[in-house]
């Protein structure tokens, strides 16, 4: 299983604020379905590549129980959750496709955060 990218997730009440303090850092709307807003770095990254900085501000999460802290976005999500259910790890939701193109779970990892483990179809 491979990972392709891990996201923090921080949940906010004044998303436009958040939006505008972390645009004067250079981050900026790469996806905005509303209840969350991807923000990406748009410089050089390390070793002088495309930045790969991503950041989500979340007021909610649509469908989900809580805000989960992070997004770990995976290319087999099938897999992650068998994983981590053969393990007794703590599933707070189910394993589900999503009408904004994802298939994704929610565990609980053992200091407590809730990570969103997703991939996209």
């Amino acid at each position: 299983m491979d990972v392709r990218r891990v996201v923090p997730n921080l949940r906010t009440e004044n998303p436009e604020a958040c939006r505008a303090f972390y645009a004067r850092i250079g981050l900026s709307p790469a996806m905005e379905l509303g209840w969350i807003t991807t923000l990406t770095g748009t410089g050089t990254g390390a070793g002088g590549g495309t930045s790969s900085a991503q950041l989500s501000l979340m007021t909610e999460d649509l469908t989900g129980p809580v805000v989960p802290d992070l997004s770990i976005e995976v290319d087999d999500v099938d897999a992650a959750y068998e994983e981590l259910r053969a393990a007794g790890a703590e599933l707070l939701f189910p394993v589900r496709d999503e009408e904004w193109g994802v298939r994704r779970f929610f565990v609980r990892d053992p200091d407590g955060r809730v990570v969103n483990v997703l991939g996209h179809r």
